[in-house]
């Protein structure tokens, strides 16, 4: 089988494309495949690493009012779409799988002018403009959450789950734990604002930091994300000595096994990431960005919030003292963390990448 992926920009995107990708390689070892992205995206770190070969198209992402640089945007649509049409006829695929960015919009689109099956997949409850753009050409439309199907024609869609569910459920907290540096009896706070990190949680967790030294039960392993690393670290070295107990590191790339180890989850709200969570079952506290498009980030954590899997805190109501607040409350009430523990596991979809290959064979 020769399978050409797609999905771009974020690690939302791409960490579900990859999942795809691994469990097609579990069914079919001798499966082939090529990315298809940007060089700007995080696509351009992330495919390289993970050992598939990566062809690069120039896009960017419509604005949601009328301006010149939309029409800007449209051209190189349509030189995307002749560029990918290019790359399709050479590698010759089976299938084309496309898991969100604006990139996937020349790519899907293409494939299917083509005659070759294509399959998209939405990760937030609220899907995006592109999928939104290519579900009326796609053959099968995937989608995580059973609220997303009013947006997709009936027919062609299924709930699937994410599957970045089925990526963390083979971590090894063992190893997770060996890689961070913290013995079996300490619990893991993971601190984290998404593959590029957020501003307002590195604010908070920066005045969280002196409070760490009074829970040594707990290690904190605190991920700025890589653009934030060099001024975090900076704020952090003028704060004088730092708690035993804290890890500082700029990303985590075997996350799969760094969240089997972890006791509570600080983040934000993105699909892939409540995906994980909810397939092992880790209780968190979710902060939604304020700034994605639908504000799909807080109807993702609401859900979570409604069934009692986690705790959420809007970005303005965030500080070091709310979430010093939060994360002692759950800390300290061990039936709490249990039962948000087992709420969190009955939403969990880990069998969601064997749901896609299953679509995309059909």
């Amino acid at each position: 089988m020769r399978v050409v992926l797609t999905g771009g920009g974020t690690g939302g995107h791409i960490y579900p494309a990859l999942a795809v990708a691994r469990e097609i390689s579990r069914q079919e070892p001798q499966a082939t495949f090529l990315y298809i992205g940007t060089k700007n995206g995080l696509e351009a770190q992330l495919v390289p690493r993970a050992g598939i070969p990566l062809e690069e198209i120039e896009i960017s992402g419509l604005k949601r009012k009328l301006t010149l640089d939309n029409l800007k945007t449209l051209w190189k649509f349509v030189q995307a779409v002749s560029a990918s049409r290019q790359i399709l006829r050479e590698f010759q695929p089976d299938v084309v799988i496309g898991t969100g960015g604006y990139v996937c919009g020349p790519v899907v689109y293409a494939a299917s002018k083509l005659g070759i099956k294509t399959v998209i997949h939405e990760q937030n409850v609220v899907p995006g403009l592109t999928n939104k753009f290519l579900a009326r050409f796609v053959d099968r439309v995937a989608v995580s959450f059973e609220e997303s199907l009013a947006y997709f024609p009936r027919t062609k869609t299924v709930v699937t789950g994410n599957p970045r569910a089925t990526e963390v459920i083979h971590g090894d907290a063992e190893a997770g734990r060996e890689f961070l540096g913290v013995s079996s009896d300490k619990r893991i706070v993971l601190i984290i604002g998404g593959s590029r990190g957020a501003r307002a949680i590195n604010e908070a967790a920066l005045d969280l930091v002196p409070r760490m030294a009074d829970d040594l039960q707990s290690h904190y392993v605190y991920v700025t994300g890589e653009v934030h690393y060099e001024a975090i670290t900076k704020a952090l070295q003028e704060k004088g000595e730092l708690p035993r107990n804290l890890t500082v590191l700029p990303f985590v790339h075997n996350m799969p096994d760094v969240l089997a180890a972890t006791h509570v989850l600080v983040s934000r709200a993105g699909a892939s990431t409540l995906a994980e969570i909810t397939a092992l079952g880790v209780p968190a506290i979710l902060i939604p960005s304020p700034y994605v498009t639908n504000n799909h980030q807080e109807k993702n954590a609401r859900g979570l919030e409604r069934a009692g899997a986690a705790e959420v805190i809007l970005e303005r109501e965030l500080s070091g003292e709310t979430l010093h607040k939060a994360l002692t409350s759950l800390l300290k009430d061990q039936e709490r963390w249990a039962s948000m523990r087992e709420r969190s596991l009955t939403l969990g979809m880990p069998q969601a990448a064997a749901n896609i290959y299953e679509l995309m064979r059909q």
